[in-house]
């Protein structure tokens, strides 16, 4: 008995392994599978598995999962004799589910109850019974396991591994030698060595006591083979296991884990512990285990190395790596600095491993005073492909549909820079639209630009559209840096420059605008991809764009602009499973200091209406007016709101309500103007790349003009 999940027993010379059955193999019940008969005459038998809870959730769930009985009985019937060997497999397997558990002392029963009759699952009749049942007849199946006492952890010992002795003096062990627990997959099955019964000889008097490479017979053997091994309170912490806590496989194993991650973050690269040695003890109910622990020599990083680049710098990517040749070796370091040089996004794959053998370093290399040896570290890569090609659509009632592509270089120069050409095409239809228009830029972003996480990003755009509230013809130029501020923050700071033309009630000006935006952003929601809902944490901007405007007369302002949003996962309340109910907030305000609404280009003030802002009325369609018309004339004040409800709900299917509410004010105060109330719903599908969406917003208290209703249309959620 043991913890084992595959049928396989260590003797104390010989390995025997059972492989698994082709029924264990199609243990998966498919959906909607078609049932398969074992390719004999016999006819295939269809039956019902019944499990007799134990009231006990962990084991009941796990002798469900070692069943094969319950796991097979819809996708793999078979005939009479397959069923009934089928059967008595089942106690070993549900036996095994005990032992997982702590449940040495256990009994497993296996009722069947075939036409009239009702035998045991061992009964030798069972296949003839099984055969002699009618065509319509179904076998009924009960399992019913009995728990008996839980057993505990007795002794737990660490030792050093056994020192192998002299070929010539190792003794043959004896073919009745009693057998020892290699633990390895929990809810599994091993024999277990079992101490001797009251009233027999003590076996360790009896037997010889063995030589390092024989196998122990007892724990106390076992312990005398080897070294003891005393850990530090760090170490204690990550093993974890205590005498008298619940035999429970998956804990033993996880302590083994634990305690090996611990050791190598202490700079043990060739630390090993071995798969625990486990010794029934049943007259106190108690399983003694014995674990081998190496240490190995304490070292630091090595020489790191780096295959399989063909069109990116190594140079580039060692300037990058956050491992230093000489520092501790720890494999959590590692693994970051693996991720790390994976988030450039120019490679299919990263991996790294340990490059032995241990060297020597000069003492002018280490970190780490005192510790010379190090571990060579080996980075292999497999590069992406360097360019693709996408496209985008995206529609809603307002500003009606915009089609495009858009091409990527993905490491254009070798050092994982971007250009990005992209192309699109607007207001195809849409209630604030007046005509077609057109958005085409360039994006070249060159990452780690004179530091580590300090990018620069250049666009050069020309924009045309034709709104209701103004029409815009511009080329713009921006250029600036943005750099990653702890964990959780970043910042950005640039120059713009734009030339355009606008036409707004019959008047037609030209722009010269510079500018000088500095942002900054918060995000822990720490998702790995941006358009997936968030469903815990915030999300926080901020910033500032001092803007001159040197055309159609000189003026000086400044944008500033905040956002914030949150997201409360309804788990909190005992109500909801993770992630499955949400309710999100967002909050805008915007102001522009230093100059009124009409001493600002039209593009440069503040509007509201849309998804952006306030749904359920068009874009650009909160705010002041112009006379008794559907034209948005912008103001220099802006607040906004919004409260939603989000619900998953099977087969990636999900829906959402929410109501929003906001206004635009001719006052650098935000708080004026008419406040404008939205609400709707709208239903999701969850795709792999992030939730498509459809909203329908209608609003509370319509102005003159305004439409009746919204439709939106997008990828992701809105905030």
């Amino acid at each position: 008995m043991s913890f084992a999940s595959m049928s396989c027993a260590l003797g104390i010379v010989t390995v025997f392994c059972v492989p698994l059955s082709a029924e264990a193999k199609a243990s998966k019940p498919a959906v909607n599978a078609k049932p398969v008969t074992d390719g004999t005459s016999d006819p295939a038998i269809p039956y019902a598995v019944t499990l007799t809870p134990t009231k006990q959730a962990d084991l009941d769930a796990a002798i469900s999962a070692s069943s094969q009985l319950k796991s097979l009985q819809t996708s793999h019937t078979v005939g009479a004799y397959a069923l009934a060997g089928r059967i008595r497999s089942d106690y070993e397997r549900v036996n095994s589910a005990l032992e997982s558990q702590g449940y040495y002392a256990g009994s497993v029963k296996i009722s069947v109850k075939a036409g009239s009759q009702t035998v045991d699952g061992k009964d030798p009749s069972l296949p003839d019974i099984l055969k002699a049942l009618g065509k319509s007849q179904k076998v009924a199946i009960t399992i019913s396991a009995t728990t008996g006492p839980r057993f505990s952890l007795g002794d737990v010992a660490l030792t050093t591994p056994p020192q192998e002795a002299p070929a010539a003096s190792v003794a043959a062990p004896a073919p009745t030698a009693p057998t020892v627990a290699a633990m390895s997959q929990p809810a599994a099955k091993a024999p277990v060595n079992k101490a001797p019964a009251k009233g027999t000889p003590d076996q360790k008097a009896a037997t010889p006591a063995p030589t390092a490479t024989t196998v122990a017979a007892t724990s106390e053997q076992a312990i005398a083979q080897a070294e003891p091994v005393n850990l530090l309170p760090e170490e204690r912490k990550a093993f974890g296991l205590k005498s008298g806590q619940p035999a429970v496989a998956a804990d033993v194993l996880a302590a083994q884990n634990s305690l090996l991650n611990q050791l190598q973050e202490e700079g043990y690269a060739t630390a090993s512990v071995s798969t625990p040695l486990a010794y029934l003890k049943p007259q106190s109910h108690t399983l003694d285990v014995v674990f081998r622990v190496n240490r190995g020599p304490k070292v630091v990083i090595g020489p790191v190395g780096m295959t399989g680049l063909k069109q990116t710098n190594q140079r580039y990517l060692m300037n990058r790596l956050e491992l230093k040749e000489g520092e501790l070796y720890r494999p959590s370091r590692i693994e970051a600095a693996r991720q790390d040089l994976a988030s450039t996004g120019v490679f299919a794959s990263v991996q790294v491993r340990n490059a032995p053998p241990i060297i020597t370093l000069p003492p002018g290399k280490t970190l780490m005073p005192g510790i010379l040896q190090a571990m060579p570290i080996e980075f292999s890569f497999k590069e992406a492909k360097r360019r693709t090609l996408s496209a985008e659509i995206g529609y809603s009632t307002d500003l009606g549909g915009r089609v495009g592509v858009s091409w990527t270089h993905h490491n254009l120069l070798g050092n994982a820079e971007q250009l990005r050409l992209t192309a699109l095409i607007t207001g195809l239809g849409g209630s604030a639209q007046q005509g077609l228009g057109y958005d085409v830029y360039a994006d070249f972003m060159k990452p780690d630009f004179l530091s580590k996480g300090q990018n620069l990003s250049v666009r050069l755009e020309g924009i045309r559209q034709l709104l209701y509230s103004y029409h815009q013809t511009a080329i713009i130029g921006r250029a600036g840096l943005n750099r990653h501020v702890g964990k959780y923050w970043n910042v950005s700071g640039g120059v713009m420059g734009e030339q355009e033309q606008i036409q707004q009630f019959g008047d037609t000006r030209s722009y010269f605008i510079i500018a000088a935006p500095l942002n900054a952003t918060f995000d822990n929601t720490r998702l790995s991809n941006p358009i997936d809902p968030a469903t815990h944490g915030v999300r926080a901007s901020l910033s500032v764009t001092p803007s001159e405007s040197l055309e159609s007369g000189s003026s000086f302002f400044t944008l500033l602009s905040a956002q914030v949003s949150t997201y409360f996962d309804l788990k909190h309340l005992g109500i909801s499973r993770p992630g499955r109910s949400v309710i999100a907030v967002r909050g805008i305000v915007g102001s522009v200091q230093g100059a009124s609404t009409y001493q600002i280009p039209p593009d440069q003030r503040l509007y509201a209406g849309g998804p952006a802002t306030v749904r359920g009325f068009r874009y650009q369609g909160v705010g002041p007016q112009y006379g008794k018309s559907k034209y948005g004339i912008g103001g220099t004040s802006m607040d906004a709101g919004s409260v939603e409800f989000r619900q998953r709900l099977p087969m990636n299917l999900g829906f959402a309500g929410f109501v929003d509410a906001g206004q635009v004010g001719t006052g650098s105060r935000p708080g004026q103007g008419t406040l404008r109330v939205g609400y709707g719903g709208g239903v999701r599908y969850f795709t792999p790349i992030g939730p498509i969406r459809v909203d329908v917003a209608l609003p509370m208290n319509r102005p003159a003009y305004g439409d009746k209703w919204e439709l939106y249309f997008g990828l992701g959620e809105t905030f």
